[in-house]
C-alpha cells in the first residue's frame, strides 16, 4: 500500500527494508582461485622437500629476495601498497551491500520479512512520465539516486517558476506512490525552450 494511502498515524510505522546484498560471485571466485593456486603450489613444494627433493627454484628465489631486500626498497613498498589496497577493497566489498541499482520498498506493517525492490531505471521512467504530464513541460529527464531525484525539464509555455512548483508537487506525489523505504529528496531544474 502506498504511504500516501495510509492513515496519518500509520505512515511511519511500516518496517524499513535494507538494500539488497550482492552475492559477488565473480570476486569471490577470483579470490578463491588465486588462493587455491598459491596454496596448491606451496603444498606441492613442501611435500617435495619432505620427500627429499630440493625446494623449487621459485620458492628459493622468493625466500632470498624477501631476506635480502631492505624494507624501504621500492618493490617492497609497491608490493605492500598493492596488498593493502586489495585487502581494503575486499573488506569494503564484504561490508557493503552492493546492488546499488535496486531501491528497497517499504514492507507492509504486518509482514516485516516481506521484501521488495524497485529498479532505479524503472522508478526514473515512472517519474519522467509523471513529469511529462505537467502542463508546460515539453521534455523531461529524471535520474534517480539513493538520496536524490534530479529532474530537468524543458518549458515551452507558462511561467517557469510555476511549472517548477507544479513539477515538484507532482514528482513528490509520484515518489510517495512508489512506497520507497527511504524516499529520496527531489531536486527540480527547469529551463525555457524557445526553439
Amino acid at each position: 500500500m502506498p504511504t500516501s494511502d495510509l492513515p496519518p498515524g500509520e505512515r511511519g510505522r511500516g518496517h524499513r527494508t535494507h538494500r539488497k546484498w550482492s552475492a559477488r560471485r565473480i570476486t569471490a571466485a577470483l579470490v578463491a582461485s588465486v588462493i587455491l593456486v598459491a596454496a596448491v603450489a606451496a603444498l606441492v613444494d613442501v611435500v617435495a622437500v619432505r620427500a627429499g627433493r630440493p625446494a623449487a627454484a621459485w620458492r628459493r628465489h622468493l625466500a632470498d629476495e624477501l631476506a635480502t631486500r631492505p624494507l624501504d626498497d621500492v618493490w617492497m613498498l609497491t608490493g605492500a601498497a598493492v596488498a593493502a589496497a586489495v585487502g581494503v577493497w575486499l573488506i569494503v566489498l564484504a561490508l557493503t551491500p552492493g546492488q546499488r541499482r535496486w531501491l528497497p520498498l517499504r514492507s507492509p506493517v504486518g509482514c516485516p520479512r516481506l521484501r521488495a525492490f524497485l529498479d532505479r531505471d524503472g522508478a526514473a521512467g515512472l517519474l519522467r512520465d509523471a513529469a511529462i504530464r505537467v502542463p508546460g513541460v515539453s521534455a523531461a529527464r529524471v535520474l534517480v539516486g539513493r538520496h536524490r531525484v534530479k529532474a530537468r525539464a524543458d518549458v515551452r509555455f507558462r511561467d517557469p517558476q510555476r511549472v517548477k512548483d507544479d513539477l515538484t508537487a507532482v514528482l513528490g506525489e509520484e515518489r510517495d506512490q512508489l512506497a520507497l523505504a527511504r524516499p529520496p529528496r527531489i531536486v527540480v531544474q527547469v529551463r525555457r525552450r524557445t526553439d
